[in-house]
């Protein structure tokens, strides 16, 4: 169980919070949701000094407030726990100043290609996956739930398959990333074959999640960009290429309800090796469904982000 850390917004209501207990790492963090009521309930045993319990929608779960301690017990058998006065103070602090709501609107994920591709023409072919439908009664996704939504994890549902049309989707979204001259200067290895993922884990400083249901390498090709400049600034060109298709390929994924995280520590020589190639490598995208679903993570607020020169 790891240890109680903060209290942050809801992503749904400007009134109740996110109480956030750490983990080993940010996957396995613990979240605990509380709308008005129930905020407002803990809020006042703690700031009493006192103790009781408050009940939870879900009409399972409980809180405990004793004098050492505040227990969670979950609806799905969850235990957490924090000290009470570290509870107390968050709360108390976190009570002082008024927040904005995090509004998050959730839609259905599933995606089912609507027409059978059969011809291997490219041109067609890219077009026709881009254009499949959804299966009727499921709206298309609107990119900017998709950019609020999507999050990393290192945790995935090996009991859950990909699908070869979702893969391909992902694919034809990085086809269509914009590209230096549009001469498309990097290269996509798709590895299936269970003995690589093995040793690109230990090509990617043995983290275990890049053996994933989907590995996607990324590989510059600045042979490709045909354009009158220096080796150095085709170099460039590329590696923006292939960090541009790999950044929509994992929003592709979001979009269709996946999961993904994004490798750039690699050794950049073992990957060639295991690959075969002699193109650079500029990250590894490791893609399938989650563990267990997380809203997205706070982000810095856009006027610390840009600058603006009038």
């Amino acid at each position: 169980m790891g240890k109680f850390t903060k209290v942050e917004p809801s992503y749904i209501s400007k009134d109740g919070c996110r109480l956030v207990w750490e983990g080993i790492d940010e996957d396995d963090s613990d979240v605990v949701v509380l709308n008005k009521d129930e905020l407002d309930s803990l809020t006042e045993i703690l700031a009493k000094n006192s103790t009781g319990k408050v009940e939870l929608e879900d009409e399972f779960s409980t809180i405990l407030i004793n004098t050492d301690l505040v227990q969670f017990r979950l609806k799905d058998s969850k235990y957490l726990e924090a000290k009470t006065s570290t509870m107390t103070k968050a709360i108390l602090e976190y009570k002082k100043v008024p927040h904005t709501p995090k509004i998050i609107k959730v839609y259905p994920k599933e995606f089912l290609p609507s027409i059978q591709i059969e011809k291997e023409d490219e041109g067609n072919q890219l077009k026709a996956v881009l254009k499949s439908k959804p299966k009727k009664g499921i709206p298309q996704s609107d990119l900017f739930r998709v950019m609020s939504t999507r999050r990393s994890t290192r945790n995935f549902d090996s009991s859950k398959v990909v699908e070869q049309w979702q893969v391909d989707k992902i694919l034809a979204a990085a086809d269509t990333a914009p590209t230096a001259g549009n001469f498309q200067g990097f290269e996509v290895f798709y590895i299936k074959n269970k003995e690589v993922k093995r040793r690109l884990v230990e090509a990617a400083n043995k983290q275990p999640f890049v053996n994933a249901p989907v590995v996607l390498v990324f590989c510059m090709d600045p042979s490709r960009v045909k354009i009158n400049f220096p080796p150095e600034i085709l170099a460039k060109f590329s590696l923006q290429d292939a960090t541009l298709a790999a950044a929509y390929s994992q929003l592709a994924a979001s979009a269709l309800g996946l999961s993904s995280i994004w490798i750039g520590m690699i050794d950049e020589e073992k990957v060639k090796q295991i690959l075969g190639t002699k193109l650079r490598p500029s990250s590894i995208l490791c893609i399938g469904y989650p563990q267990k679903s997380r809203p997205p993570k706070s982000r810095r607020k856009l006027k610390d982000l840009v600058r603006v020169i009038e």
